[in-house]
């Protein structure tokens, strides 16, 4: 039923250079929502007067309100005008940043956290959508380029949060977040042509389908519970990382951690080489790759993490292997059913997230036990199981 296969659709636009561009720029602004809070987590946390606990609490809200937004809102890209539907949450993601920066008790802060992750899913609708329109001998090439947008957007959140909210508070942060969305807006009524709907089933339908997905493709099974470990691994760090960093041992603040994310570009950028190399190789290889750098990462922080320059290099190794990991489970699950792109990907990314959302509490919670220790214990614990997934789906085939 669900078969690795292209549709031929008459396609109303080409993907040029410029519509790709555009495209990781909305993806970098729009993920970006997601984690402007962490490495202001320990300024937040003082604000409230709450816990590092307590707190990580709303880092991992963040993530499983996107989570819900993936299995609940990203399938309609199947069956609704792209455009549009990326506009609407765009707006709807302003309203969640502005309302958040509002907060004045942890629990409004901690709904806000939910809302702003719910309504955060925009790069979602978009990769399927360049998935769609690129050509298949080039697809991983241009989603590593539209991941690559992605995760920049994501390592200089925490730059310009760590700058901004230390220089002007954390609520400024989020009002400037919410400007950007309105005019991300403007830009894609503007540039983005209308998208036709890949299939005309019911919402209803449409949800019952991703169970059957899930199922009835192991490859999406195994990338998905891959892609979870893998992004698990990141958001221990990043959740745990401004705590590290006021801590006795550097007594730095929001701004350093959030530098931090200058370090990880390293990572971004090679992630359309990773993308052309499996084009020319194999998913299965670059992933294997993704893997060991995770896991050598985390060696490095907990033999060197009290060391600034082990840090660095942790870092550039982490974001190299995170990036890696997902541009090759993004290039195999989208070589699967083109009806169902944006449901599979909804399914492959709310596993992703949901580990995401693990990893944010667990990052804090194992700093509040154990310290930086525990941190890197749990965080080489989470790419043990990758590793092992993977390992189990080399030898099934």
């Amino acid at each position: 039923m669900y078969q690795n296969a292209d549709i031929d659709i008459t396609k109303k636009f080409e993907l040029s250079h410029f519509l790709i561009v555009l495209m990781s720029i909305a993806c970098a602004a729009s993920a970006a929502n997601l984690y402007y809070s962490q490495p202001l987590l320990e300024q937040i946390s003082r604000f409230f007067n709450v816990s590092s606990s307590i707190i990580g609490i709303s880092a991992m809200l963040i993530q499983i309100g996107y989570a819900i937004g993936l299995v609940f809102l990203v399938p309609l890209g199947d069956i609704k005008e792209r455009r549009r539907l990326i506009m609407i949450m765009l707006f709807c993601s302003a309203i969640a940043l502005f309302s958040i920066s509002l907060s004045f008790n942890i629990w409004w802060f901690i709904l806000g956290s939910l809302l702003v992750g719910l309504t955060s899913i925009t790069p979602m609708l978009i990769v399927p959508l360049a998935a769609h329109l690129a050509k298949p001998a080039e697809r991983g090439k241009v989603i590593g380029s539209v991941m690559s947008g992605l995760l920049i957007g994501i390592l200089l959140s925490r730059v310009f949060s760590g700058i901004i909210g230390s220089i002007l508070g954390w609520q400024i942060v989020y009002r400037i977040a919410a400007v950007m969305m309105i005019l991300l807006i403007f830009v894609f009524k503007l540039c983005l042509p209308e998208s036709v709907p890949d299939s005309s089933m019911s919402y209803k339908k449409l949800l019952k389908s991703l169970v059957e997905l899930f199922k009835n493709q192991p490859v999406l099974i195994e990338a998905s519970l891959i892609g979870a470990m893998m992004f698990g691994t990141f958001s221990i760090f990043w959740t745990a990382l401004s705590f590290l960093l006021k801590s006795p041992v550097y007594n730095l603040g929001a701004q350093a951690a959030g530098m931090f994310g200058l370090v990880g570009i390293v990572g971004a950028l090679a992630a359309s080489a990773v993308g052309r190399i499996a084009d020319k190789r194999s998913p299965r290889f670059t992933l294997t790759i993704a893997i060991t750098f995770s896991f050598l990462s985390y060696i490095c922080f907990l033999i060197f993490g009290y060391k600034m320059w082990g840090l660095i290099v942790g870092v550039i190794l982490l974001d190299l292997g995170i990036q890696s990991g997902q541009v090759s489970n993004q290039t195999s699950i989208n070589t699967l059913d083109a009806v169902a792109r944006s449901r599979n990907n909804a399914v492959y990314m709310t596993f992703y997230f949901l580990g995401g959302a693990l990893g944010s509490w667990l990052g804090t919670f194992f700093w509040g036990l154990f310290g930086w220790i525990g941190v890197c214990s749990i965080g080489i614990t989470f790419q043990i199981v990758a590793a092992t997934i993977h390992i189990c789906g080399i030898k099934r085939r």
